[in-house]
């Protein structure tokens, strides 16, 4: 599984180098919903364009998420790796050309919005396969007995730049302009494309023949057949499909809070530094039984969060509830992240995360055409109050109807 030289501790070069070219990748990432959120909401005044935005990334991830499983299984991971960030950074100069005051200038509303739309749905045909290939590849930098430490310092890692993107995108936005700010997240990939070429291939994992619908039904199978993860997977897509309000904050920001680009960047950021503090916390003391039922308890506490955030009109119960939201979202991503890569086999591994994508990954692009339809529908406060609501009874639902899930340890 492992290549001999990365034997003995979770943190070696090649680890070293995939976790520094990781953490820039994603902060230039996690920038563009704050970025583009922003540009929309100016361009279009539109609650309901924010949850366009959504969808047109989540329909091509969700399509292709379980054929790219099976490609990602099949394929050499660091040369598949190498060929999305480059396609993620054409879609970024894109994006950049799109929310240019030159297209502003020369082009209609609906040319630019429609532009925008288009460069982000290229970005989920990448994500389809690039979110597996990461978990995939995660796993041959590291010897079997150090993958759980390694999946909770990559946990830290992607949220240490989920954390810096949107608050950088914020700080740029407020004291630049947001060509500036895409010229900044292109820079980012292209660097973390550079240093990634500093880990060798590995070799490929599944050598199967089975044509690519065969394979999926593979992984699907595996997956049915693991309770507690089909359980946890199933749960999380709830809570974040009805819970989550990510998408509506430039409009809380600007219509609820009165506050600008700044303060939207840190109210991005807040759940993501709770997800931060939560998983520091508990690499230091792992949870040691009764992870089933931590992990509900931690869903129906996102859901209260959630009810607190829909009803504050200050900026700091706003961002301290997000917080709050954020450190109880961290215990459920440790709590599935070592389900995960503790019950998966190496050669399902890339089937396995393209379910999960679909399950976890799109359930936010998805929550975000919700939350778009729904503030439209019922008004911005009464939408994300319904959310938190859905979330609670998910949870209640979940308890008594998968008692699997409730009684799972590890």
């Amino acid at each position: 599984m492992n290549d001999p030289v990365n034997r003995g501790s979770v943190i070696n070069k090649e680890f070293t180098w995939f976790i520094i070219a990781r953490i820039l990748f994603i902060a230039g990432l996690r920038m563009t919903p704050v970025l583009l959120g922003w540009r929309l909401y100016q361009i279009t005044g539109s609650k309901l364009s924010l949850g366009i935005l959504g969808l047109s990334e989540v329909i091509p991830a969700i399509a292709l998420a379980l054929p790219a499983g099976v490609k990602v299984d099949k394929s050499n991971k660091h040369k598949l790796l190498s060929l999305c960030m480059l396609f993620y950074l054409l879609m970024m100069g894109g994006l950049l050309v799109a929310t240019s005051e030159w297209m502003q200038e020369n082009f209609s509303r609906q040319i630019i919005t429609w532009s925008i739309y288009g460069f982000v749905f290229g970005t989920g045909v990448i994500r389809a396969y690039s979110a597996s290939a990461f978990n995939s590849f995660l796993a041959q930098l590291v010897p079997a007995e150090s993958l759980v430490k390694a999946v909770s310092v990559n946990s830290m890692i992607w949220l240490a730049a989920a954390v810096a993107g949107p608050a950088l995108a914020g700080v740029l936005l407020g004291y630049t302009n947001i060509t500036i700010a895409f010229i900044i997240v292109c820079a980012l990939i292209a660097v973390a494309l550079i240093i990634f070429q500093n880990i060798k291939s590995k070799p490929v994992s599944w050598q199967g023949t089975s044509k690519t619908w065969d394979g999926v039904k593979e992984g699907l199978r595996f997956v049915m057949k693991q309770k507690a993860l089909l359980g946890a997977m199933s749960l999380d897509m709830f809570a974040v499909l009805f819970g989550g309000a990510t998408a509506l904050l430039p409009v809380f920001a600007n219509d609820i809070l009165h506050v600008g680009a700044q303060e939207l960047g840190w109210l991005v950021a807040a759940t993501y530094i709770g997800n931060f503090v939560a998983i520091g916390w508990l690499m230091q003391k792992p949870l040691k039984k009764k992870q089933g039922k931590t992990l509900l308890y931690a869903v129906a506490g996102f859901g209260i969060c959630i009810l607190i955030f829909a009803i504050s009109k200050n900026f700091w119960l706003s961002f301290a509830a997000l917080f709050v939201s954020g450190l109880f979202d961290g215990i459920s991503v440790i709590i599935r992240g070592t389900v995960v890569q503790l019950f998966v086999p190496d050669e399902m591994r890339g089937r396995v995360s393209s379910v999960n994508s679909m399950f976890i990954n799109s359930s936010n692009e998805l929550g975000q055409f919700e939350s778009g339809v729904a503030a439209t529908a019922m008004g911005t406060v009464p939408s994300v109050i319904f959310g938190g609501c859905m979330t609670l009874l998910v949870t209640v639902f979940t308890w008594f109807k998968a008692p699997g899930l409730r009684k799972f340890e590890y």
